[in-house]
C-alpha cells in the first residue's frame, strides 16, 4: 500500500478570520442585528464549499475577556450567521474562537495558545476535523491572521477589507493580497 493513499485521507481547509474578512468590521460585534456581510462574502464561502474545502472560522474575541459580551453571545451570533449562510446554500464547517486576552477579566485573563498570532485554533481544528494544514489556507485582514497561518503551516492571503489596507505594509511581499474574500476564494479555487 502506498503512503500517498494515506495523505489524501486528510482534508484541505480554508481558515477565515471573521470580523473584517466575512463581515463588515464593527468593534466588538456580538449582536446578530448588527451583523452585515461584506459584499461577495456569501458567494465566496459557497465557492470554497463547492471547491471541496472545509471552511473554518478562527476568530479572536477578546470582548469576552473584557466583559463586553459572553461566550454564549458569540455562539448565538455564529448560529445567526449559519442560518443566513444556509439560506444561500453556503456553510461554515466549524467555528473556533479565542475568548482570552492578557489584560482581560478572570478567568479569561491569560496567555493562551489559541489567540492569534498563535496557531492553537488552527491546530485544534486540524486535530478535530482531520485537516492537512500544509494543504490549507488562511484568509484574514490582519497581520495576526497571516502569522497564525504561517505558524500552522498554511498558505496565507491578506484581504484589503477591514484592517487589510492598514496592515498591508506590515506583511512580506510574498503574501498575496486580495481585494476581498471573493477575490481570495477565486485565487484559492484556481490553485
Amino acid at each position: 500500500m502506498s503512503n500517498s493513499n494515506l495523505f489524501h485521507t486528510t482534508k484541505q481547509a480554508v481558515f477565515l478570520d471573521r470580523d473584517g474578512t466575512i463581515n463588515v468590521e464593527k468593534d466588538y460585534l456580538y449582536r446578530p442585528e448588527e451583523f452585515e456581510f461584506i459584499p461577495g462574502a456569501v458567494e465566496a464561502i459557497r465557492r470554497l464549499n463547492r471547491a471541496g474545502y472545509l471552511v473554518v472560522v478562527v476568530t479572536n474575541q477578546s470582548g469576552v475577556a473584557r466583559g463586553y459580551y459572553t461566550d454564549q453571545e458569540v455562539h448565538r451570533l455564529h448560529r445567526h450567521i449559519d442560518q443566513l449562510l444556509s439560506q444561500a446554500d453556503a456553510r461554515i464547517d466549524a467555528w473556533y474562537h479565542c475568548p482570552h486576552h492578557p489584560s482581560g477579566l478572570p478567568p479569561y485573563n491569560q496567555l493562551c495558545s489559541c489567540r492569534k498570532p498563535r496557531a492553537g485554533m488552527l491546530e485544534q481544528a486540524a486535530a478535530d476535523l482531520e485537516i492537512d494544514l500544509s494543504r490549507s489556507w488562511i484568509v484574514g485582514d490582519k497581520l495576526v491572521d497571516v502569522e497564525a497561518g504561517i505558524a500552522a503551516g498554511c498558505r496565507p492571503v491578506l484581504v484589503l477589507t477591514g484592517y487589510g489596507v492598514d496592515e498591508c505594509s506590515l506583511l512580506p511581499d510574498t503574501v498575496p493580497r486580495c481585494q476581498d474574500l471573493a477575490a481570495a476564494a477565486e485565487l484559492i479555487a484556481a490553485v
